[in-house]
């Protein structure tokens, strides 16, 4: 495609953004429940258009070849990103499940369920193939400088004495340094108060400074205005020396200086008041309980992408939509337009260091004059900060360590690992055709492994790929992907690392197991992990076996091993995290009844089911996993046979099941003996399949959840509406 073709596609996605826009307003208002799937439908609707916009914008920012276009494609591209994620954030809450039946949504807008596939934009590794490239180099250097490290490697032993020499020398060279910090802080107040004495003192005389007052001040009638102080410089919030070098008077900038402090006076007093009503009615809602929930209102939340998204289409707009292909003809940037920018920046960036000089210098003025007329001079008052909610920051363990040895203990010690490769591609699966006719009998549809990927692609891939997207996106901390053995959930977890360049740290319980003892033991390598995850971010924290780490009953064999030693540290550590923090924690288990709910839901914010794949996933597998062997599937091969024999298998024994049959011999025979489905046969009945009552098993865990309990009481209710809406209908015939 030529540059004229990309800029047409550009203009044409802009006609869909501005539609999209349009249709965002109606979704704020609140909707009763009754009209639960009408606003379902319209938040699916937006959901998939959103999705093809995000599509069409990475293609142009992959091509695109202007730079200032180019930053602005970038900045429409994340806000799209976003705005995907809040919809699906929307859509969780529409649909009380991880999963959403949009079939019928897809047919109404004649679209494919390929028109469903979450797209993982292409900057995310390309921006960061250096770094990651740096990385891996550095991963195999200390690879290669150690020896295999075994799990029974155990620290140094080393004699009391010794130990506690050690201690004191650290302990009295932290004293040292507390006090060498605080004599340099008196050093230079010290300094800053001749520096006042020796300029600002005696610069003018008592009746110079006077002149020059009265010179500046306006008279006024019936008595002075001068109160002896000077005037206080403008905050930086409200502008600073913007306000002062406006087109105004004194007088006016006098009033407005006024006028704002008045508005600041009332702010604080509508912002007290807003807490005083947020108190009451989180007290109204706590006394409502269960009533407020069945009364609820149906609303999308403010969203924090669609402001960006409508500066970057205004920008469009005013800048790049009516200008032709022949004033660029190079390609290159457009100078007028970032001239006119970077003067804006300049001057906002110039003015702030001029206005910090500027308060000091009026400072300086205001003391000198308090020491001409005798006053006592008074101690700087600190501004009371205001209470933000902040979290309270991680005690540092290993200050005066460099990132570079920690990550050398982590890999030798094997926390951080080398991710294979793999896609997310790479997890074949097909889409759940059958959704919405199986909720409409009243059957709840169990995802399929499409859903499954594409849920992955948002939760985990979306989020860590980019620092823009994860900074104003629904904060998600960390997932737990629920299945079978042999439904590939490590391969999910490699496949996040792949598509963002992230680092693999591994925090399971089998791997913990001899290493680190004691409580401060724990302490220290989870505050490493995370530490050493926040500064090479982005980083995936995995668990495997997440069970373990909040079991009911630790079985006898495993008593030794402790595996919930890490379960308070790792919660204090998640709590830490916060937007910006491009860190993730991924848990998979296949046995989560056996740990307390409460601890394993309130450490996974999102639990993602993953039961045995249906017949179109199987029918796909099948087809694929041969095809990547090298061998071209031919009418002989029975697919549709394969994936209904194959019912209860997953796609781990599918793949063993096809590398036991396609050795190098046998391939080498296909041309005189074409394959068949009964040589699989054998090798599927060799395997234990997944039963029913294992999955049913899993199912009835899933339904204990918080979000499973949501979905299933909202069934019961409907079928209590239904009911008597019948027994209604029969009174009334």
């Amino acid at each position: 495609m030529s540059e004229q073709a990309y800029q047409r596609l550009w203009d044409s996605s802009h006609v869909t953004l501005q539609e999209l826009l349009d249709q965002e307003l109606p979704l704020l208002e609140p909707v009763p429940n009754r009209e639960r799937q009408s606003f379902h439908y319209r938040l699916s609707s937006l959901y998939l258009y959103y999705l093809g916009l995000l599509r069409r914008f990475d293609t142009l920012y992959d091509q695109m070849v202007h730079p200032q276009k180019r930053r602005l494609l970038r900045r429409l591209l994340d806000g799209v990103a976003g705005r995907v994620l809040e919809l699906k954030d929307d859509l969780v809450r529409t649909d009380m499940s991880e999963y959403h039946c949009l079939d019928h949504v897809l047919q109404d807008l004649k679209l494919t369920p390929a028109d469903l596939e979450v797209p993982i934009p292409k900057y995310f590794l390309l921006e960061q193939s250096t770094i990651l490239k740096e990385r891996g180099l550095m991963l195999a250097e200390i690879l290669s400088r150690m020896g295999p490290v075994t799990s029974e490697t155990s620290f140094p032993e080393m004699h009391r004495t010794t130990a506690i020499i050690l201690l004191q020398r650290a302990e009295r060279a932290r004293q040292g340094r507390l006090r060498a910090t605080f004599m340099r802080e008196i050093r230079k107040e010290e300094e800053r108060d001749r520096k006042i004495r020796e300029e600002g003192w005696h610069r003018f005389s008592q009746d110079q400074a006077a002149i020059i007052i009265q010179k500046v001040t306006p008279q006024h009638p019936g008595g002075s205005a001068f109160t002896g102080r000077f005037p206080d410089y403008p905050d930086e919030s409200l502008g600073g020396s913007y306000l002062i070098f406006a087109d105004k008077t004194p007088e006016q900038v006098k009033m407005d200086l006024e006028v704002q402090a008045q508005e600041s006076k009332k702010k604080n007093q509508e912002k007290n008041k807003e807490k005083e009503n947020e108190k009451k009615e989180r007290k109204q809602k706590k006394e409502k309980g269960r009533k407020r929930e069945a009364d609820t209102m149906l609303k999308t939340w403010p969203s924090k992408f669609i402001p960006v998204i409508n500066a970057g289409h205004e920008e469009y707009i005013n800048m790049w939509k009516n200008q032709h292909e022949s004033i660029h003809p190079t390609q290159s940037f457009d100078p007028e337009a970032l001239r006119v920018e970077k003067r804006k920046e300049l001057e906002e960036e110039i003015r702030i260091q001029v206005d910090e000089l500027m308060r000091q210098e009026l400072k300086n003025l205001q003391l000198a004059v308090d020491r001409e007329e005798g006053k006592p001079l008074k101690p700087l008052k600190k501004k009371a900060g205001k209470k933000t909610g902040k979290k309270k920051k991680e005690k540092d363990l290993t200050p005066d360590r460099s990132v570079e040895s920690l990550l050398e203990e982590l890999v030798v010690f094997g926390f951080l690992r080398k991710s294979e490769t793999v896609t997310l591609k790479d997890y074949i699966g097909d889409f759940l055709y059958l959704g919405s006719t199986l909720n409409l009998a009243k059957k709840l549809p169990m995802p399929s492994l499409f859903d499954i990927r594409q849920n992955v692609a948002l939760y985990g891939v979306l989020r860590l790929g980019s620092p823009d997207i994860h900074a104003m996106a629904p904060l998600i901390r960390s997932i737990l992907l629920v299945g079978p053995s042999g439904m590939g959930k490590k391969m999910l977890v490699k496949a996040v690392c792949t598509e963002t360049g992230a680092n693999l740290f591994d925090l399971s319980p089998s791997n913990l197991q001899g290493k680190y003892p004691g409580k401060m033991g724990v302490q220290m390598i989870v505050h490493m992990v995370f530490k050493v995850a926040r500064l090479l971010q982005p980083s995936v924290i995995w668990i495997g076996n997440a069970e373990k780490n909040f079991y009911k009953r630790v079985p006898k064999e495993e008593k030794e091993m402790d595996p919930k030693r890490i379960k308070k540290d790792l919660t204090k550590a998640l709590r830490l995290l916060s937007p910006g923090d491009r860190v993730m924690l991924i848990g998979t288990t296949d046995q989560p009844q056996l740990a307390e709910m409460k601890g394993l839901c309130q450490t996974y914010e999102r639990i993602l089911f993953m039961p045995r794949p249906d017949y179109a996933s199987r029918f796909v597998l099948w087809r694929q996993m041969i095809e990547t062997q090298g061998v071209q599937v031919t009418q002989n091969l029975d697919i549709s046979a394969l994936a209904k024999v194959s019912d209860g298998y997953t796609p781990g024994h599918i793949l063993q099941a096809i590398h036991s049959v396609l050795t190098e011999r046998r391939v080498l025979q296909l041309s005189k003996q074409p394959l068949v489905a009964s040589e699989f046969l054998g090798h599927l009945a060799k395997l234990e399949p997944m039963y029913r009552e294992e999955e049913e098993s899993l199912k009835d865990w899933y339904f204990k959840t918080p979000l499973g309990k949501r979905k299933v009481k909202f069934i019961k209710d409907q079928d209590v509406e239904e009911a008597k809406l019948a027994k209604e209908r029969k009174k009334r015939k």
